[in-house]
């Protein structure tokens, strides 16, 4: 049986870089038993203090963009050139369907996954989205507050994901393929207004070329885009996981993005804009679980169900008597 620690203890280890017992509160977080989540809720709150000392930084793109290996070129380059601690963490919730993580796996970030100053954490298999992203927003506070100073965040499903990674990070990179489509017509528009830059990836071999004209259309394309919220365009950048060239480039855009939105003060009004949307996700899903497992709305919401199924009862005043129930 492993032994349970106390707040201090996680505290004291967690502030010393310990990340066994930093993956152990990251666990503990994750755990829906009742007593594992207030002890939880009391580590981060102690451990409030020395968080958001981090550059954030959320990453998607389709799949067969080549995320892993841009991820671990890019972690290697921070850790090696930038002298930084990264953590990577993933928003997966398709994990249950497809057996795990992309990220489960350290094998596909091998070098990276062995670097002292690096540290890799799935997202737990078998969630909904709702709960991956605040098992994922806690292990950012976590992994701040044992030293961490670059959070990668990756999503690895698709659709809601890319939203939910954007109300958590100061910057969000869209990855892209040359010749992937008509261009900026394969992509949802509202994960290209999300994004803060563009990098092309596979920008080697008898691809470069292609990627070289694919920035120039992408940049072009995105003169139709109103400037985002920070005031700046995005930039499109082209880079190779192979060749490990043009990655120093994007960590200059993320710098000087992070920087002028620092001397602007837009930075600290998006921490707290999102600081304030965790408190009214936390509310809303906090609500929603007391009321599935209220013994009243047990009782009555599978005959309420199938009269509304059949057309016998509207869904709002369903709604409204099971509500009344609570």
């Amino acid at each position: 049986m492993v032994k349970r620690f106390y707040v201090d203890q996680y505290v004291d280890r967690i502030l010393a870089g310990d990340r066994v017992v930093l993956s152990r509160a990251i666990t503990l977080a994750e755990s829906t038993l009742p007593a594992d989540q207030e002890l939880a809720q009391k580590v981060i709150q102690r451990l409030m203090p020395h968080t958001g000392n981090s550059i954030r930084v959320g990453i998607t793109g389709s799949p067969g963009v080549g995320k892993s290996a841009f991820i671990e070129t890019f972690g290697n380059y921070l850790v090696q050139e930038q002298h930084k601690k990264i953590a990577v963490l993933a928003i997966d919730p398709s994990s249950q369907r497809s057996g795990g993580s992309i990220l489960g796996d350290k094998t596909r970030m091998a070098s990276l996954a062995t670097n002292p100053a690096a540290y890799i954490r799935p997202s737990p298999a078998g969630k909904l989205l709702g709960g991956v992203a605040r098992n994922t927003r806690e292990a950012v506070l976590l992994c701040e507050a044992a030293g961490f100073n670059v959070i990668i965040i990756e999503t690895v499903g698709v659709g809601q994901s890319e939203t939910v990674v954007h109300s958590m990070v100061d910057f969000f990179l869209l990855l892209l393929l040359a010749g992937a489509g008509d261009e900026l017509q394969g992509i949802k528009k509202g994960i290209v207004e999300m994004a803060d830059g563009l990098a092309i990836t596979k920008a080697d071999g008898p691809n470069l070329m292609k990627a070289k004209q694919a920035r120039a259309e992408y940049q072009q394309a995105l003169h139709l885009y109103p400037p985002g919220p920070a005031g700046l365009a995005p930039q499109v950048k082209i880079c190779s996981a192979l060749e490990n060239t043009g990655i120093a480039d994007i960590w200059e855009v993320i710098a000087a993005f992070v920087k002028h939105t620092q001397q602007t003060q837009y930075f600290m009004q998006k921490r707290q804009e999102q600081n304030l949307f965790w408190l009214h996700q936390a509310i809303t899903s906090g609500l929603e679980e007391r009321f599935f497992s209220d013994s009243g709305v047990k009782a009555q919401l599978d005959k309420l169900r199938q009269k509304v199924a059949a057309g016998e009862i509207s869904p709002f005043l369903a709604a409204s008597e099971l509500l009344n129930l609570t």
